[in-house]
Parts: structure tokens; C-alpha cells; sequence
């Protein structure tokens, strides 16, 4: 069975459509969450050091991209949509981080799963500046691309004859950093119950 997706996964990392797909996962991610996009850039990464395709800096730079045109995408959506978002609790969280975090709320969030799309439509519905949302969402996406792309790389560089135990290892340590960044943003809120409340019923909506 492992034999059988390492086989496809093979032809699919090879194929010069990668990069298209990964741009797309990522422009998708920002405003359709369900979207695998980390996944598969974790992926590219662990084959990159595993068999030298694809290219890791071309598959960085795609990612990156693809998340900034994407998130841009969910805060136009937000700009349009914003009186029917303030109901909602997702909303909410979001505004209240906003507030405290500003502009590097697009940072922190993300890491979070599902954090991401409620700050990027959230800022659009506030009419948060566009050049400062551009500012921090660049720092956003490209962290976001390294962090995933060279997770991945270190993942298959330490199983090099062996890209499906990289690829485990690699998804295994970015479910793990964000079980870790979970645990401790569940105990910060947790000292604060108000906040603490609005997180939970956000992240019930998302």
C-alpha cells in the first residue's frame, strides 16, 4: 500500500503541474480552509531533499505567493461581506485580536487552523489598511511557506532513501507544533475567562 502512494507521489512531484497545483492549493487555502495546501507543501519539501525534485526554492516562493493572492482574495470577500460577518462569533474573536494585535494578528493567525480565514475576512469587514494589510501578510505567507516547505525538507533529509517515513515525520512535527501552539494559547485564554469564552465559541463556528 505505502508502495503504491510513494509510487504516485513520485509522478506527481515530478510533473512540472506541480508548482501550478501548489499555487492553487495555496490561493484556495485563504479564503477555503479545507483546502490541503500545508500538506502538500510539506510534501513538495520532504521529496525536494529526498529525490531533488521539485525545486524547494520554487516551491517556497509559489506557497508564499499563493497565500498572499489568496488571503487578499478573503479580505475582499470580508470587504464586501462585512455587515452579514459581525454576527457571527468567528468574527468576533477575531475583531477582539485585532484590537490587542493589530496587524501581526495575520501573523499569529496563520498558524491556527481556521484562524487565518476569520482574520483575513475580519480585516477586510473592518476596512483595515490595505498596504499595512499587504505589509503584514507578506511576513505571513512567506513565514508560512518556509516554515512548511523546510519542515517538510528536514522531514525527508532525515530519511532520504525513504521519502514516506519523511513525509510521516515531517506532518508528524507540524501537527505537533500546532498542538503545542494550541495547548498554549488555551492556557493563556484560560487565565483570561471573557477571552477564553470568545475563543471557544469562534473556533465552534469555524
Amino acid at each position: 500500500m505505502s508502495h503504491a502512494i510513494l509510487d504516485l507521489l513520485n509522478q506527481v512531484m515530478t510533473s512540472p503541474w506541480l508548482y501550478v497545483a501548489l499555487f492553487a492549493l495555496a490561493v484556495l487555502d485563504g479564503f477555503f480552509p479545507i483546502v490541503p495546501a500545508e500538506t502538500a507543501v510539506i510534501t513538495a519539501g520532504v521529496f525536494a531533499a529526498s529525490t531533488g525534485d521539485p525545486n524547494l526554492w520554487l516551491v517556497i516562493v509559489l506557497a508564499a505567493v499563493g497565500a498572499f493572492v489568496g488571503d487578499h482574495i478573503s479580505y475582499f470577500i470580508g470587504s464586501k461581506a462585512g455587515k452579514r460577518l459581525k454576527g457571527k462569533k468567528a468574527y468576533v474573536w477575531a475583531q477582539q485580536a485585532l484590537a490587542e494585535r493589530g496587524g501581526l494578528l495575520l501573523v499569529v493567525a496563520r498558524y491556527i487552523p481556521g484562524g487565518r480565514t476569520a482574520a483575513t475576512l475580519t480585516m477586510g469587514g473592518v476596512r483595515y489598511p490595505r498596504r499595512s494589510f499587504a505589509f503584514f501578510d507578506a511576513i505571513a505567507a512567506g513565514s508560512w511557506a518556509v516554515y512548511s516547505a523546510l519542515i517538510g525538507f528536514f522531514g525527508g533529509m532525515a530519511f532520504e532513501n525513504d521519502p514516506f517515513k519523511g513525509l510521516l515525520l515531517g506532518l508528524g512535527i507540524a501537527v505537533s507544533i500546532t498542538a503545542i501552539v494550541e495547548l498554549v494559547r488555551w492556557l493563556r485564554k484560560r487565565r483570561s475567562p471573557g477571552s477564553h469564552r470568545a475563543l471557544v465559541a469562534a473556533e465552534g463556528e469555524s
